[in-house]
Parts: C-alpha cells; sequence; structure tokens
C-alpha cells in the first residue's frame, strides 16, 4: 500500500514527515558556505576585496571626472605622472610614471631663465620638464588592434560590423602599444575640447600657455565637422604643452604658481592615448554607450571589466601593469605596515563594488563578513563605538569581539550648505540679499546637527578653511564674528532673536514680504533620499521655521542635481569638497570668481564673485606659506564671512571599521589610488564568516517537533477509522 496525503483530513503520514526534515536539514548543511552568502561559492577563498557604493559615477574620463564616488575608479586606473607617498606625512609627492619630480625652470617674459629664489613679479612662466619611464603599457583594448599590416580593425567600424557589438568585451581582438609623452600632451589638450566640459578647463586656461586659445580654436573647428568626424588633437599644436622626445615631455604655464606640481598627480593629467579618442569618437559606438566615460583605458594597476552601476562594478589586476613595489619607510609607528616592503603590488585580485542604497544593509553585510570595510554610520554609531573617559572613540566589545579595526583621521574635508549666488532672492551683493544669508546662517545650528545625526564627529565651519590647512585660525582669532560670539574661552552661536532682527532688515519681518505680505518660501536642492535624509531634512525645514521662513526639499538623483547646479538653477544647495592635494589654494578656489560652475563649468558651486576676493586669491595662491600669505588669507577669509555665499557646514572626522583580514590599511585623505597596497586574507575571511553566519537549527528542529506533535492526534483518528470494519448494508 502507498503512503497517501488526504486532503480532506490534512494529514501526512509521520514518517513522511520525519524524512522530509531531516533531507530539510542535511540539505541544507550539506555547503560549505553560509545560506546567506551574497557571493558565488567559486569566490569564497579567492584573492577578492569586497566594497560598497551608494551612488553611481557619471564619469569615468580623466578630463570630465571630478567626484569623490568617481575617483575611486579612475585613480585605479589612470596613472598621471606623480602620486602621494602612502605612508609618509605630511603628505609627499613621488613619481609614478616619472622618474623624478622636477622642479621649475622660471622664465621671465622674453623667456629667459630667472633663478630659483626670483620673486613672483619677475616670474612670466614656469617651465615643466618630465621624463617618463619606458616599458610601460596599456591595457589590453580594442583600440589598439591592428592587423598584420599596421592598420587599426575598429578605427572605422561599418554597420555590419556594429550589429554586432553590444559592449566592449564583443571585440574580437585586443592590443596594446607603450606609454609616450605624447600621450600625456594629448589629454592636456582633451581639457579644451569642447565637447568634453573639463570642469578645471576654465581654471587651468589661466595657467597653461595657449590652453585658452586651443578651446576657441576647437570649438570653431568642431562646429564645421559633420556627424562622425574625429577631431584629432594632435593635428592641434598648443604651445603650453609639447612632448619633445619618445619619453619627455614639458608643461609651460603663465607665471609662478607652486600648487600646479600637485595637479599633476591627479587623473585630470593621466595620459588618454589617441587611438582611444579615435575608438570612442564613432557614433556607433557612443550610440551604444561604448565611450570613454563608461570604458576607461589605462595603465594603472586594475582595469574596469564590469560596468553595472545599477548593480556592481567589477575591477581586475590588469596584466600589462608595469609593476610597482610597496614602500620600504613611512612615519613613526608603521612598522607593522612595512612587513610587506619591497613586495610586487598589487596584492589584491579583483575587487568587486557592489550597489547598495541604504546605510543599514551594507552595516548588517559589513558585520556578517560580507564586505570587507565600512564607514559608521549615526545608526551604526553606538554599536561600534563607545567613548572611553578621555573622550577619545574606543571599540565596543561586540567590536572588539570580531576583531575589528578602528582608524579615525582628521579629515580635510569641508561641507557646507550653499547660496546660488546668481539667484534673484538669496544671491547678489546687495544689502537685503547679504542680511537674509547672515539671518540663515545664525539659524542652521551647526552644532547640534553635528550631535545629532554625526555622533560629535566634525567641527562646525567658521570659514572655507578645514583644520590641518594652512591658514585655518584656532580659537577666538578664528571664529565667524557675523555668527558666533565668544563666550567663556568657546563661540556661542548668536540668538534666534538676532537672527530674526537681520531678518526684518532684510525686507522679510516675520517671514514674510514687507511689501507684498506674501511667506518667503525658499528651495533646497539635494540628492537625499533615504531614512537617514528625511530625518535631516525634517531637522533643517525646523531651522528655518525657527525665524518663520518655509523651506522647500527638492530631491532628485546625482547626475540630475549634478546638470541643476551646472546650470545654476538651484536656489540653496549642500556641497561638499575634499582637498585634492593639501594647500589653502585647494579650499579657497571653490570661492574664485573665474571658476563659477555656472558660467565657467568650473568648482565655485556658489558662483559667487567678489572682484576683492578674486584679486587676493590672484596674490595668495602664488605665496610660500607664511605670515605674509597668512595675512592675504585672514582678509579673504574676512570677505568670505562677510558675503556669506556658504550658509552653513563642518569638517568631518572620519571613521574607519576594517576587518581583521584586511592589512596594510592606513587612512589617506588626499590620495585615491590606494587599492594597489591593501591585501587580504581569505582563508581568514571565509573561516570568519562561516562562524559568524551558522545557521540556526535548533528552531526548525522545535518546528518540526511541534509538527509531529500537533500529526499524531490526527493520525491515531485516521488509522482507527481505516481500522473500523465497513458498515453493513440491509435490505
Amino acid at each position: 500500500m502507498i503512503p497517501t496525503f488526504d486532503p480532506s483530513q490534512n494529514v501526512w503520514p509521520v514518517h513522511r514527515r520525519l524524512s522530509f526534515l531531516i533531507a530539510l536539514v542535511l540539505f541544507s548543511g550539506c555547503s560549505d558556505d553560509p545560506l546567506n552568502n551574497p557571493y558565488p561559492a567559486r569566490e569564497t577563498t579567492q584573492n577578492i576585496l569586497y566594497r560598497a557604493f551608494s551612488e553611481r559615477p557619471k564619469h569615468l574620463d580623466p578630463a570630465q571626472s571630478y567626484s569623490s564616488n568617481e575617483i575611486v575608479f579612475t585613480a585605479q586606473i589612470y596613472e598621471p605622472p606623480f602620486q602621494y607617498h602612502y605612508l609618509k606625512r605630511p603628505y609627499t609627492l613621488i613619481p609614478l610614471t616619472a622618474v623624478a619630480i622636477p622642479a621649475p625652470t622660471y622664465l621671465d617674459r622674453h623667456n629667459q631663465p630667472l633663478p630659483p629664489t626670483a620673486p613672483s613679479e619677475q616670474v612670466a612662466f614656469s617651465l615643466y620638464e618630465i621624463e617618463i619611464k619606458p616599458d610601460i603599457f596599456y591595457q589590453s583594448h580594442p583600440a589598439f588592434a591592428q592587423d598584420k599590416n599596421g592598420r587599426y580593425l575598429y578605427h572605422a567600424l561599418t554597420p555590419q560590423q556594429l550589429k554586432r557589438i553590444g559592449s566592449l568585451s564583443d571585440f574580437d581582438r585586443l592590443g596594446s602599444r607603450e606609454l609616450t609623452a605624447a600621450d600625456y600632451v594629448y589629454e592636456i589638450k582633451r581639457l579644451a575640447h569642447p565637447n568634453i566640459q573639463s570642469p578645471i578647463f576654465g581654471f587651468m586656461g589661466e595657467y597653461i600657455v595657449g590652453l585658452n586659445e586651443l578651446g576657441a580654436n576647437l570649438k570653431k573647428t568642431s562646429q564645421t565637422l559633420g556627424k562622425g568626424d574625429f577631431l584629432d588633437l594632435r593635428e592641434y599644436p598648443l604651445s603650453g604643452a609639447e612632448a619633445v622626445g619618445r619619453y619627455t615631455y614639458r608643461i609651460k604655464i603663465h607665471g609662478k604658481y607652486p600648487q600646479f606640481i600637485y595637479w599633476l598627480a591627479m587623473p585630470f593629467f593621466a595620459p588618454v592615448p589617441w587611438e582611444a579618442d579615435r575608438f570612442y569618437s564613432q557614433p556607433g559606438l557612443q550610440d551604444k554607450n561604448i565611450t570613454l566615460d563608461w570604458y576607461p583605458v589605462g595603465t594603472g594597476a586594475y582595469q574596469l571589466t564590469v560596468n553595472n552601476p545599477n548593480r556592481k562594478m567589477v575591477m581586475v589586476r590588469n596584466p600589462n601593469f608595469h609593476g610597482e613595489v610597496y614602500p620600504d619607510e613611512g612615519e613613526e609607528g608603521d612598522r607593522p605596515l612595512l612587513t610587506d616592503a619591497g613586495k610586487s603590488l598589487p596584492f589584491i585580485d579583483q575587487v568587486i563594488y557592489s550597489l547598495e542604497k541604504e546605510d543599514i544593509p551594507t552595516w548588517n553585510k559589513f558585520l556578517q563578513g560580507y564586505y570587507d570595510a565600512s564607514g559608521i554610520g549615526s545608526d551604526s554609531f553606538d554599536q561600534a563605538i563607545r567613548m572611553n573617559a578621555a573622550g577619545e572613540a574606543d571599540l565596543t566589545d561586540e567590536m572588539k569581539e570580531k576583531e575589528m579595526v578602528l582608524l579615525t583621521d582628521a579629515s580635510p574635508t569641508t561641507y557646507y550648505i550653499g547660496f546660488n549666488m546668481l539667484d534673484s532672492v538669496v544671491g547678489g551683493s546687495s544689502a537685503s540679499a547679504r542680511l537674509l544669508r547672515h539671518a540663515i546662517s545664525i539659524a542652521i545650528d551647526q552644532e547640534e546637527s553635528i550631535a545629532v545625526f554625526d555622533n560629535g564627529r566634525g567641527i562646525a565651519m567658521q570659514g572655507p578653511l578645514p583644520p590641518g590647512i594652512f591658514g585655518y585660525r584656532e580659537g577666538e582669532a578664528g571664529i565667524n564674528p557675523h555668527v558666533y560670539d565668544w563666550v567663556s574661552d568657546r563661540p556661542r552661536r548668536k540668538p534666534i532673536s538676532e537672527a530674526k532682527k537681520l531678518l526684518s532688515l532684510a525686507g522679510y519681518p516675520g517671514g514674510r514680504e514687507a511689501h507684498s505680505g506674501k511667506p518667503l518660501i525658499l528651495n533646497f536642492d539635494t540628492t537625499g533620499t533615504g531614512p537617514d535624509d528625511k530625518a535631516r531634512f525634517d531637522w533643517l525645514r525646523k531651522q528655518f521655521e525657527k525665524i518663520d521662513l518655509q523651506l522647500v526639499i527638492r530631491n532628485t538623483d546625482y547626475n540630475r542635481f549634478q546638470d541643476k547646479m551646472s546650470k545654476g538653477t538651484a536656489q540653496m544647495f549642500q556641497w561638499g569638497w575634499h582637498a585634492d592635494y593639501p594647500d589653502p589654494e585647494n579650499f579657497l578656489f571653490l570661492l574664485y570668481g573665474p571658476n563659477a560652475k555656472a558660467t565657467r563649468n568650473g568648482e565655485n558651486a556658489a558662483n559667487y564673485s567678489n572682484p576683492a576676493f578674486d584679486r587676493l586669491f590672484d596674490q595668495m595662491r602664488n605665496m610660500e606659506n607664511g605670515a605674509e600669505r597668512q595675512a592675504v588669507i585672514d582678509k579673504m577669509v574676512d570677505i568670505f564671512r562677510q558675503d556669506v555665499p556658504w550658509a552653513s557646514g563642518f569638517h568631518p572626522k572620519s571613521f574607519g571599521l576594517y576587518h581583521a583580514w584586511f592589512g596594510n590599511v592606513k587612512p589617506n585623505n588626499i590620495s585615491y589610488n590606494t587599492l594597489k597596497y591593501v591585501k587580504i586574507n581569505p582563508a581568514l575571511r571565509a573561516q570568519k564568516r562561516d562562524a559568524w553566519n551558522r545557521p540556526l537549527w535548533w528552531p526548525v528542529i522545535v518546528l518540526g517537533v511541534i509538527l509531529i506533535t500537533g500529526t499524531l492526534p490526527a493520525l491515531t483518528t485516521y488509522r482507527r477509522k481505516e481500522k473500523q470494519p465497513p458498515p453493513v448494508s440491509k435490505h
């Protein structure tokens, strides 16, 4: 007799139920990987680093990319001539592809050499001659593929060829070639390309000799080209950048600008081969989003193999990488980080970035061991950090049990709420607009924001410079007197009554227009959409309500937000800036008029312009650090505080958590090409993951017992009925 399931009695034989439960347990336990592992089993012991990202990168073209979520990728792929030493502090420039760091040659207006000590007013030009190392090759790419006669296979794709191309991986042949000095010159010319709109073109046009003229020439020429015509930059000379040999090139800039050397450590000045520019210029490929902005071509330690920003980004070790070794010196206390001195880089074979839009899932996966490092959000701060008696951050017992490593560092960063100075209400130089901005600056209690949303990990902004950058002043000398009073040896925010008084003087008594009585409604553009962001925005609205103003939050995605900023259509916004190099010029140029975002595509997001500030900036940027430069910076900061292009802000302190299997980690807040230095221990990671994610089978067993127990009465009744003789019919 075959056991059957009787739906009318909802009975399944006991031995079948037991067999099912046992099979479930055995089947679930037959895998060595935890059940919640989001990665394929084959990756368990592979040399892969796992990280998360929350915003898709918009640009991976080195001439365009200028956001922190983009340089995470571009810095590993592209190689400018210089980089920062991974361990030394203060941050120190060292060669990357270059043979050495060159000292500039100063020239007068007749191009005659001047001594290195020549005063700035005598220096008409600075000349940098850079020699690069031979035998550096690009990653393999179809742009370099040639036939046996040296003809490029994919520079003139036919419609038939394009039909079968959907992504870069669909090309059958790849090639490579050696890096040359001309490739660096080609990229400098690309900064002036009218179709690229590099964010530093306006700024660099003031320095690199002939760059503005090249931009005008290229713009004029591009207007005469048809669709598909290639604008070959090799045919357009640039007097301020030229190759003088296969491995040597020169850059000539106006005047004396000591900070220029720092720019040469940024992806903007990494090489781009003309072959890649030609390959990607084909309209058929552009229509399929096969562009340099999507598929970078570099000589760096890693190459991008998967670009699916709605899911994941993958970088793998570049087989053509020219090689580099781990540093053999650093700061005092870096001895534990020097065990790999002299070993070949990179250590990690593959880096997988997964899209995570919410903080809590990211944090939970980190605790489970599925991400190798993590920042610490406000929701997880108390779980991870406790403050000791000295007020210093320490790990909680839970984190110590997991052998976590906490690394903190003062970040050369400024986050600020900005006003669009082109706006008809909050912008401009009128007394009314300035008083309105001052009132709002007082009302936004930045200290409260830091305490509530950042667990005290920050310093309220007094000016545009963060601590640790030359020009920043501590104590009473450093406070903003328009927003703070100095009381009991500390800054105290001015009372709300003062803000309301200023608002009335601005023409908005009680938050209403004096001439019409209409309430003043202000707009705040942002990219935040998560639960944490909602709490911040609710708080921000309340800050405005304190002075009877209404604030409308306008959410959008990051790319749309960037478009608004580029067009100057936002009214108020939140922005941030992380130092590209350790110099005050790198922050003060965010307020330099010719660097306005809406008109010059620069990084002056507030579109602020003050001739007095600009004149002081021109004077300051060429000066060496010292008392004279400090005095000029003080004047600039005073003008900034008076004009208030930024309402409020703070300078954060970075907290990072790393698992025990993540090695060679040292916070580096200036350089981003650091993945090649770090390493992981996949075996230890697999062991910890298994220990932290073991399934709890007792609930299954308890459920089984309950199920079986509940079945017995029904089974007994069923069998009793089965044993009863059939009823006898009486006729």
